[in-house]
């Protein structure tokens, strides 16, 4: 959990993804949020939580659904959203969180 939370609180923007491996959307997903890492390289960090595994973590941060995708900055979320994200928009989210003075 202090990994986690040492993580999120990086100005370098994290993706987290809050997926179930029972969850045929979260297995549609994982493909794109890897060719989202291949198209932004080391400027922000791409995470995966099992919501099974860090049931704790799943009930502070609320997630409901999976896929729930949650992009922190500073340690604060900036941009939340559940269900199947298409790359652009995920892309799109995280290039915002990347620029200097955001």
């Amino acid at each position: 959990m202090s990994e986690f939370t040492d993580l999120i609180k990086s100005d370098k923007p994290t993706l987290v993804d809050f997926f179930a491996t029972w969850c045929g959307p979260c297995k549609m997903q994982g493909p794109i949020l890897e060719q989202l890492k291949q198209k932004i390289g080391d400027d922000a960090s791409i995470v995966k939580i099992d919501v099974d595994r860090n049931p704790d973590l799943s009930a502070e941060y609320q997630i409901r659904s999976v896929p729930t995708i949650i992009i922190f900055k500073n340690g604060m979320p900036q941009w939340r959203a559940s269900g199947l994200q298409q790359l652009e928009i995920l892309e799109d989210k995280l290039r915002i969180q990347m620029q200097p003075g955001k």
